[in-house]
């Protein structure tokens, strides 16, 4: 039996299909927007399709950004001899809230993962091979340690070491099967300082 009419329902259906967003939450989220005032309402859903239409990749790192080049590629004080290759936008706020790494990233937007698919071809890696083409001396992975962060960590390893730059894997501060964004700033700097070459 239907609880809410068919608008509150499909508002409250579109909502669930958000990651981490239960049918709890979604009804929570579809009141809350239908209490809000009109204008409110009009801000946010004018805003959700201006990033979607503005927001690529960034022309270095593929980040998502809404310029051709994002904050951290634009700074001409970062170390751009040093990339830290993490896999996703996500990883890379949670680096950059330690304050303490001063290099450039590299986002690769996925891990391989044979199990579902995902090869080195599905992720961009063919566009940190063309980077390391720049002057770099260092190569950070920071990828998840999970079965397929440890996976492509080692596949971007070996595809490295041979053009002769140092390639180094964050430290054990990270637990096995965490997700980077959900680990505290200490950890993440303590992995980043304990880091090893591979």
């Amino acid at each position: 039996m239907d609880y809410y009419s068919r608008q509150i329902s499909k508002l409250i259906e579109e909502l669930s299909s958000l990651p981490g967003i239960g049918s709890k939450s979604a009804q929570r989220l579809a009141f809350h927007i239908l209490n809000m005032p009109i204008e409110h309402v009009e801000q946010l859903s004018s805003t959700i399709l201006e990033a979607r239409e503005k927001v690529r990749y960034c022309q270095s790192c593929y980040t998502l950004t809404d310029d051709a080049l994002c904050p951290i590629c634009k700074n001409a004080n970062r170390d751009h001899k040093t990339i830290m290759v993490v896999e996703n936008s996500r990883d890379l706020a949670a680096y950059e809230k330690t304050n303490k790494y001063e290099g450039v990233y590299h986002v690769l937007h996925g891990a391989i993962s044979p199990m579902l698919g995902i090869g080195p071809g599905d992720i961009k890696l063919k566009e940190l091979m063309q980077r390391l083409q720049e002057d770099v001396d260092e190569v950070i992975i920071a990828t998840n340690s999970s079965l397929e962060g440890e996976t492509t960590a080692m596949y971007i390893s070996k595809l490295i070491k041979p053009i002769g730059i140092t390639v180094s894997r964050i430290a054990s501060g990270v637990p096995v099967g965490g997700d980077l964004e959900y680990i505290d700033e200490m950890t993440l700097l303590r992995a980043l300082e304990g880091r090893t070459e591979l």
